[in-house]
């Protein structure tokens, strides 16, 4: 379980298609605090260590994703040399900043508009249409495993719609939000709580 409050940025330092892939990540945390078999959200994705090693505030640890899990996030993101937000798993006593993050993505986004508004900038994002019933002004959403507040929502004809960010610049810059332009794709996880709402909405209308 995690809480979408990214710790620190790490870098895909090496990947080998085994039967799974394996990735090296690079990361400044402290290796000591990583323990193998635990859970670390990557840009998202929660991956289980497998190795790790290094020094504090230079740790590398090591995870392997199968197939399903790359052909459901954003392609060309487990590539070497690659940027990801990292986020340790939750630990009893931690302070619950963001929202509670599962580490499962739901769906891919597309970045359909960037725009700086005084020292923010307001980030528009496209989403699936199976996504959309679960998006809302002012609810919680997780983008490359950062928690956000949806700022507004606007639905399209087709069923998908785009929902605007603001971000401001701490996120910007401890984040890799702020590199993101117009055409990147996204990983999405819907808030925990409208995906149960909905599963109670869809039950009540069959009765």
């Amino acid at each position: 379980m995690f809480t979408g409050i990214v710790t620190a940025i790490g870098t895909i330092a090496a990947a080998e298609q085994r039967g799974d892939l394996r990735l090296r990540i690079t990361a400044p945390l402290d290796p000591a605090r990583i323990d193998i078999g635990a859970s670390i959200a990557c840009s998202g994705v929660c991956l289980t260590v497998v190795e790790r090693g290094g020094g504090r505030g230079d740790a590398w640890f090591d995870v392997d994703l199968s197939g399903e899990t790359v052909s459901r996030t954003v392609p060309g993101m487990w590539n070497a040399g690659a940027r990801l937000n990292i986020e340790p798993s939750l630990r009893l006593g931690d302070e619950l900043g963001g929202h509670i993050v599962t580490g499962h993505v739901d769906s891919v986004g597309a970045v359909v508009m960037v725009a700086q508004s005084g020292d923010s900038w307001h980030i528009a994002i496209r989403a699936r249409a199976e996504m959309s019933p679960f998006i809302a002004e002012k609810g919680s959403i997780t983008v490359n495993g950062v928690s956000l507040t949806v700022n507004d929502v606007r639905d399209r004809p087709d069923g998908t719609c785009d929902f605007l960010l603001n971000i401001i610049p701490h996120t910007a810059a401890v984040t890799t939000l702020g590199a993101l332009k117009e055409g990147d794709a996204v990983n999405l996880e819907i808030d925990v709580l409208a995906r149960y709402l909905k599963r109670m909405q869809s039950l009540a209308a069959a009765r």
